[in-house]
């Protein structure tokens, strides 16, 4: 059920971000209720100009910014440098993603605004952070996962090394981080009256992903310490020898007979003996810690003679943790998304593009807490600001 009052009605945030972090988390506050203006350079942000359209407009733009009020400030430029220090005076939250120090020389110096706005909680999302050795370089996803280790942990192979599909430190390392710490803010403001500075780096958040093959490593190097012998950095060598990256023939993508993949996720006993009663898989080679390659080997040769319908229709149902992966589009059309309404909230094109409509990005956030989802959200093109979407 919606509730009448949402969590940030009231709230106003200026969103000088771009691309995917910063926009990602200024939706999630915009459907929790907040009011997000978007701030972009003439000609709109980078994402605006992102293949492909629908009409006029970027599909990639739209599903993130969907129910925002966009204007247009040329920062090189005093009077409009005036106007934007005008909207942080009254805002609750700033949202940024330049380069450490690119605010302060445009006169909006992060640690001067925090003064004269004592409520104001101001967020900045970068690579690296606002200080250290590495806070000035550029980067990408991939290479705050690289730097960090955790593409070291299932990198592929010299003849096909693995591109991560999913922005690991994008979303999870600037969104998500942005979102969370901004709520504690505000929390705190409720508390205390004042605001603070967030200093969000994608790259800190990616070794939280790596937490098992840490704790791991770690125990292995005070193992061989403890025992008398050198410590060695082998505990943190990563690449495919960690339960959870390769090393278990019950955590694996098995390739079908029409080359689809079965994905085995049957950790714990029960799971695991259900899976190897179903397939067959002959008793000496259950104990997989014996011999896991073996195990791989026979399970992989079994899974290989049946089509994934067999599959499906053998495994699925005996709740043992096998799941055939799914294209997206078989995943979107699948009844258990389609009943809990992932992609229900649509976004309305520009006023040429009326008959165009796009779900914005799937957000984890319960329906009672967001905007109903027949609400409009209108994408609004560069400079068109009209008061509350």
């Amino acid at each position: 059920m919606q509730n009448d009052a949402l969590p940030l009605d009231g709230i106003t945030v200026v969103d000088l971000s771009t691309l995917l972090p910063g926009p990602l988390a200024s939706l999630m506050l915009a459907e929790a209720g907040a009011r997000v203006i978007k701030v972009e350079r003439p000609g709109g942000e980078d994402m605006r100009h992102f293949p492909p359209k629908l009409g006029s407009c970027s599909a990639p733009f739209a599903v993130l910014n969907a129910g925002k009020e966009c204007i247009t400030l040329d920062l090189k430029q005093e009077p409009d440098r005036d106007r934007l220090a005008a909207l942080i005076a009254q805002a609750d939250i700033v949202i940024e993603q330049f380069r450490p120090g690119v605010m302060a020389r445009l006169g909006l110096d992060p640690a001067a605004l925090t003064e004269s706005h004592p409520g104001l909680i101001y967020c900045a999302v970068t690579g690296y952070g606002q200080d250290g050795p590495r806070s000035a370089e550029a980067g990408h996803d991939l290479n705050y996962q690289a730097l960090t280790g955790l593409l070291s942990l299932s990198p592929g192979t010299p003849e096909a090394p693995t591109v991560p599909p999913s922005l690991t430190a994008d979303i999870a390392g600037g969104a998500m981080p942005a979102v969370i710490n901004i709520l504690l803010a505000l929390r705190r403001r409720d508390l205390t009256g004042r605001g603070c500075r967030i200093d969000i780096a994608m790259a800190d958040a990616m070794f939280t992903f790596a937490w098992l093959a840490l704790a791991q490593g770690h125990a292995h190097v005070a193992g061989a310490v403890g025992a008398g012998g050198e410590a060695q950095d082998h505990g943190f060598s990563g690449s495919r020898d960690t339960m959870l990256t390769g090393a278990s023939p019950r955590y694996q993508l098995y390739p079908t007979a029409d080359d689809a993949f079965l994905a085995v996720g049957a950790l714990e006993q029960k799971f695991w003996d259900a899976f190897c009663d179903a397939i067959a898989l002959p008793a000496s080679l259950r104990k997989d810690g014996a011999d896991p390659q073996a195990t791989r080997f026979a399970v992989h040769g079994i899974i290989r003679s049946r089509d994934a319908a067999h599959w499906r229709a053998l495994l699925e149902p005996r709740d043992c943790c096998c799941t055939i992966v799914r294209s997206l589009a078989e995943a979107r059309a699948d009844p258990h998304f389609v009943a809990r309404g992932l992609f229900d909230v649509a976004a309305q094109m520009p006023e040429a593009d009326t008959d165009h409509t796009i779900p914005i990005a799937t957000l984890p956030i319960a329906p009672g807490l967001r905007r109903a989802k027949d609400l409009p959200r209108r994408v609004m093109r560069p400079g068109e600001a009209n008061g509350e979407p």
